[in-house]
């Protein structure tokens, strides 16, 4: 079919933006000191890192608190869960999240619960949306720690974090309130200190920046157990010599993505195009999983489609140009269906049929049109061989 290349798979990871390569691999042959080393070349180091912490904490609006550098969202997400569910045991053993969450933040929670901590899982509605009066009669006095997703991987669905936190508040000032943002940053507007999110997860891949590197921003009133011990590194809560280039490269695609933020709302023209004109050709036969084409992030969408498998899809259009994924990509190499999907009662006629898009701000209206008709080409070839 071609050699054509249209990567729609950005929730999953995203290609590294020139620019922020060219900076990474600067850094790792010229400015490769150890930001613990008192000589220049570690000076520099660590003025590296302070650069890129003071910018990413000025991004996310806040002045104060602290902002501590990871290898990514899962061991962000582990930090900030594991560390106040330990620190605070003592305080409660009440935990609180959504069914909907990221494997990197389900996982903990029920790891904590094998370990005796009451954990309450929020329901979510057919668009994935939780019920703010179920979260505030879920809030006890034993409650510890809630964590709410800001963006949903599979479905793009925006959860009222904002709200939720001001209503944790409300009801308790005891419980930290943490967002897994990494599927926001960068992309939407996030401003935890003012909403009164304690602590917020990043990851660089996210956003055209390299892997292994993302970071937890951490509010002044929240204190951590840590999951490591050594060197002292970042607060004493991530020992370590920090991945400088990593670092460093987060910084240059965060900044990039910033300025370039308003082209992510253009992508909502983009988003609808491809779902009409594949509803218009497939009908019913194709559903939209989540939120209206409006509601949810332009950049990601989630379609259901009747009578076909999604990995059988997900290979044919492959080979076809057209890269998507189905559900999150840290989980969809595994057996099993979506807790997403599952948790939004999606009927499974159309369940083992979803297929996840992921857009970016590098894509075209003619790319997008070309993955459209791949799209629908693929499934009516296999609807027609399914018939056989």
């Amino acid at each position: 079919m071609g050699s054509r290349k249209i990567y729609l798979d950005n929730s999953a990871t995203t290609k590294v933006d020139k620019e922020v390569a060219d900076v990474v691999y600067k850094i790792m042959t010229e400015g490769y000191g150890n930001p613990s080393s008192l000589h220049g070349l570690g000076v520099t180091a660590e003025d590296n890192i302070t650069k890129v912490r003071s910018f990413l904490m000025k991004a996310l609006k806040a002045s104060q608190g602290e902002l501590i550098f990871t290898s990514g969202g899962t061991e962000a997400n582990n930090l900030a869960i594991r560390g106040v569910a330990y620190r605070e045991n003592r305080q409660g053993n009440h935990l609180i999240t959504t069914e909907v969450e990221h494997p990197s933040v389900l996982e903990v929670f029920n790891s904590l619960e094998d370990q005796g901590y009451q954990v309450t899982y929020l329901p979510v509605d057919h668009k994935g949306i939780i019920d703010l009066y179920q979260l505030q009669q879920a809030v006890n006095d034993d409650t510890i720690l809630v964590s709410i997703q800001a963006v949903n991987n599979e479905t793009g669905t925006i959860q009222p974090v904002k709200e939720a936190a001001k209503l944790v508040k409300d009801v308790s000032h005891k419980p930290v309130f943490h967002c897994d943002a990494v599927q926001a940053v960068g992309k939407i507007e996030l401003a935890p200190e003012d909403w009164g999110i304690d602590l917020l997860t990043v990851s660089a891949h996210k956003f055209h920046g390299p892997k292994g590197v993302g970071s937890l921003y951490i509010s002044p009133r929240t204190r951590l157990k840590p999951l490591f011990y050594g060197g002292g590194q970042e607060q004493d809560l991530r020992p370590g010599t920090e991945n400088v280039p990593g670092i460093t490269g987060m910084g240059k695609a965060l900044e990039k993505m910033l300025k370039n933020r308003e082209q992510f709302k253009e992508l909502y023209s983009l988003k609808k195009h491809l779902y009409d004109k594949i509803t218009l050709k497939l009908g019913n036969e194709v559903m939209l999983i989540g939120p209206e084409i409006q509601e949810g992030v332009p950049y990601i969408m989630s379609l259901a489609f009747s009578g076909v498998k999604a990995e059988v899809m997900i290979h044919a259009l492959e080979k076809r140009g057209v890269y998507v994924s189905a559900g999150s990509a840290c989980t969809s190499n595994k057996e099993g269906e979506s807790h997403v999907l599952k948790a939004m009662k999606i009927p499974d006629d159309f369940r083992e049929g979803t297929i996840r898009l992921s857009f970016s701000y590098h894509h075209t209206m003619d790319e997008i049109d070309y993955a459209a008709d791949q799209v629908i080409g693929v499934y009516q070839e296999l609807k027609q061989y399914g018939r056989r």
